[in-house]
């Protein structure tokens, strides 16, 4: 299956979604998704994701704007002419029939003789690891394997784009890491354009070329994932994706793009990013404090959690509380202790004042 030649890019044009008289569900949105590329949706529930997602397959319209995958403009065509295929978090298949007859069920419809559909099914089968499952039942297979046999009837069809709508949600931690893996797998080999929706900020991390974070029906900001965990450009994105200490700070002085700030008596230097002297707020992962440095803000250790890889740490500090973890397990730190913290030469990122706690 020649998959990756007929991978296609999707745009969206100053597209909105109403329901009803005023409920707006996606809010004149603008996206390019390349060829060849995973594109995840994220966001928390309600914000859009989804919504944006059944547009491209034309399980929903549009009410204002344009959708086009490669070059057809398709707002307007149902979601049987629009050449994409879709892997749903209930998985879908039909219980009384085999694998094989499951995987093979859209090619029924698309014009292949009884052997090319059977040669097609078992070539998707193959790619995604169930080779000799094909006489099974779905009741016979575990979680994991039943979406592996939604991914291969969804690949058979050699869609221009393929969408997952939270398609590791009813998976335990180790099935969603292991089927995740070989979804991205899939991707890459085949190079196809596809386009995946979770809430799971590790998820979106671990399998995009780039993320569209969503919030309140539109988009709040879109990157690769370093980018969007590096350089979030607001509280609301630093916090989603993976967590966030939101300090508050003042900037001293600006000079060539470099800020020099104050926490307390602490000072700084790090990019400015467009803002000037005066009130801001600085964002800090908890991988990027420095515990027990020789310069840094002055706190108090509240509470101390072992969680196997890793200690988690709460601190209290003059401006609030501030949580940081350390991969030391092996020499944790006490509840009470008085410590000095740091924080990394990268990572920091700087925010308005008004993001500030």
């Amino acid at each position: 299956m020649s998959i990756n030649s007929k991978a296609a890019p999707v745009s969206f044009r100053n597209v909105t979604k109403v329901y009803g008289k005023d409920v707006v569900a996606v809010d004149d949105i603008n996206l390019e998704i390349e060829a060849g590329k995973l594109v995840t949706l994220l966001g928390p529930s309600g914000c859009g994701k989804t919504t944006t997602l059944r547009m491209i397959a034309g399980l929903e319209m549009a009410t204002h704007g344009s959708i086009h995958i490669g070059d057809r403009d398709v707002t307007l065509l149902p979601a049987t002419d629009r050449d994409v295929s879709m892997v749903f978090q209930s998985y879908a298949l039909f219980p009384h029939m085999s694998v094989m007859e499951n995987v093979s069920y859209g090619l029924g419809f698309s014009g292949y003789d009884k052997e090319e559909t059977r040669a097609r099914a078992q070539q998707g089968l193959d790619l995604v690891g169930l080779k000799g499952y094909g006489d099974r039942l779905p009741s016979e297979l575990s979680g994991g394997q039943q979406q592996r046999v939604a991914v291969a009837r969804a690949l058979v069809l050699e869609p221009q784009v393929l969408l997952f709508d939270e398609p590791l949600s009813n998976l335990d931690a180790k099935l969603r890491r292991q089927v995740r893996e070989e979804i991205r797998d899939i991707q890459q080999n085949l190079g196809l354009t596809v386009v995946y929706v979770t809430h799971d900020q590790e998820e979106a991390l671990a399998v995009s070329d780039e993320i569209v974070v969503m919030r309140n029906a539109g988009i709040a900001q879109i990157g690769s994932p370093r980018e969007l965990y590096d350089a979030p450009a607001d509280r609301f994105v630093a916090d989603f994706i993976g967590e966030a200490n939101i300090i508050p700070c003042e900037i001293l002085e600006v000079s060539e793009g470099t800020a020099s700030i104050r926490i307390g008596d602490f000072a700084h230097s790090l990019p400015a990013r467009g803002l000037g002297p005066g009130p801001a707020a600085l964002a800090v992962r908890p991988t990027r404090l420095k515990l027990g440095a020789r310069t840094g803000m002055p706190m108090t250790l509240a509470k101390a959690t072992y969680v196997g890889s890793r200690m988690e740490y709460t601190l209290d500090a003059g401006f609030g509380e501030v949580f940081a973890v350390s991969e030391d397990v092996d020499t944790p730190l006490e509840a009470g202790a008085q410590i000095t913290v740091g924080l990394d030469s990268i990572g920091p990122v700087l925010l308005p004042a008004d993001q500030a706690p």
